[in-house]
């Protein structure tokens, strides 16, 4: 009864991406974050307790473990990749189905790296950017996104006390009046 879960039925959801990146889209260095922001942390862990999370093979590598909470999906090309805790797929399309049979959640969180991102982002219904108001040095990039797609939908400035780095909540929603121009 209801909106059937479990695989009975589809549940409307969101499908968001979550990510923090530098001016210069910078994401990542090393399979690491290039900087220590524990805000960004803390906003990562509200938005997606309880929800399931996808992410790639070397992103869950550089988490170190299956984060509690939420249901951990990894995508990878390795056959007989494990990760303990996670459920590994082979496709974003396997992912996202992942997603629907195990959880009654309305939002699934795409949380990198940069490949995944660059396959999901067609895809996606909203965009959780954390823009870090500083360039760094790194070898992961963010995908380029059309600004004309997108509707930037909340922006919250904060600065770092210790350092002064700033750094924005960013919330992108995908544009829906797209077929009407």
């Amino acid at each position: 009864p209801g909106n059937q879960g479990a695989g009975g039925g589809m549940i409307p959801r969101r499908l968001s991406i979550l990510a923090a990146m530098a001016r210069n889209r910078v994401i990542g260095k090393d399979n690491a974050l290039p900087w220590r922001l524990s805000p960004d942390l803390k906003r990562f862990k509200a938005l997606t307790m309880g929800h399931p999370i996808i992410m790639g093979r070397k992103t869950f590598e550089s988490i170190g473990r299956a984060l509690p909470g939420r249901t951990s999906i990894v995508v990878t090309h390795q056959s007989g990749y494990e990760a303990e805790g996670a459920a590994v797929v082979h496709s974003i399309a396997t992912a996202l189905r992942e997603c629907y049979k195990n959880t009654d959640s309305t939002e699934t969180f795409i949380i990198g790296g940069a490949e995944i991102f660059q396959q999901t982002q067609p895809v996606c219904d909203r965009m959780y950017i954390t823009e870090i108001q500083a360039d760094y040095e790194g070898d992961a990039l963010f995908p380029e996104f059309d600004h004309a797609e997108w509707i930037e939908t909340s922006r919250e400035k904060h600065r770092m006390e210790e350092d002064g780095l700033e750094y924005h909540f960013v919330v992108f929603d995908r544009r829906t009046d797209l077929g009407s121009r």
